[in-house]
């Protein structure tokens, strides 16, 4: 079970890495108020065979339709993205709002996250941001994207409020009840390469989180069940590779294909997509 020292560890490492950021963001500071005038915006959609998040499987397993909208104010991108299921009794739906700002040529980022899963089957609360009833679940994640002579990724994300896996107290006078939440972490690595017209990335993602799912005093309280998985481990190894299909001689479809295993959960998916 990870403790309250171990989770101010980790908060205080992200903290740290921003901070060792803090003589690149003065060295760009004249850029980004050049830039600060060239605002952006785009759209688009992708279509997914399933939809597959961090090696768990959300949305059912029918194909889900993601769009997106984003607008980027120099180094600063502000976005909103979606995910709905177009099947079963009851589709999958997600909802995010997300903040990002890079640095270095966007060879390093920063985003905040804001997950949220409606559901159409209760009357779901979007504004209820209340600690132990929100349907929200708050992210911050760094990440390193590689350079043409580093074709390495680097991306760590913890969940700093709202619907995270719950932690069970080891207070005697409230074991068993519920004592916040375990600030679930997530760690991935990428290498990204090109061979000929294909794009090929493989991706190794890890649960940082120690979650305690065993019975408790016999009580037959479950305890804990982790955010990515019941116990520390690679949650999500694969590969992906995409390419463009040229359609027309003023058009091509981006595609792509996924292989995906969850070695935690002991589980494997194939998906494909394409984006418009």
């Amino acid at each position: 079970m990870k403790t309250k020292n171990s989770i101010n560890h980790i908060v205080i490492i992200i903290v740290s890495v921003v901070f060792s950021f803090n003589t690149c963001f003065a060295q760009e500071s004249s850029k980004v108020s050049q830039d600060s005038s060239k605002v952006s915006l785009d759209f688009g959609l992708d279509m997914v065979s399933r939809y597959i998040w961090r090696g768990t499987q959300l949305g059912g397993s029918s194909a889900n339709i993601q769009p997106f909208v984003e607008m980027g104010i120099g180094n600063f991108v502000l976005g909103a993205w979606g995910s709905y299921s177009l099947g079963g009794v009851n589709p999958f739906q997600e909802f995010d709002f997300y903040a990002a700002y890079s640095l270095l040529d966007d060879k390093v980022s920063i985003t905040v996250t804001d997950y949220f899963f409606p559901d159409e089957s209760s009357d779901y609360n979007y504004f209820d941001f209340d600690e132990k009833t929100t349907g929200h679940v708050i992210e911050a994640s760094a990440s390193f994207n590689g350079t043409e002579k580093i074709p390495f990724s680097v991306m760590i994300a913890v969940n700093l409020f709202g619907a995270d896996a719950k932690r069970i107290s080891d207070d005697p006078a409230t074991l068993n009840s519920e004592d916040g939440i375990q600030y679930s972490t997530y760690l991935e690595l990428g290498y990204i390469t090109t061979l000929k017209s294909v794009d090929l990335e493989t991706f190794l993602g890890f649960n940082l989180t120690d979650p305690r799912a065993a019975d408790l005093s016999g009580t037959g309280y479950e305890g804990e069940t982790g955010y990515y998985g019941d116990y520390v481990g690679i949650v999500n190894l694969g590969i992906t590779v995409s390419k463009d299909i040229k359609i027309t001689e003023n058009f091509s479809l981006p595609v792509m294909a996924s292989l995906i295993t969850n070695p935690v959960a002991e589980k494997i998916y194939m998906v494909f997509g394409f984006s418009l």
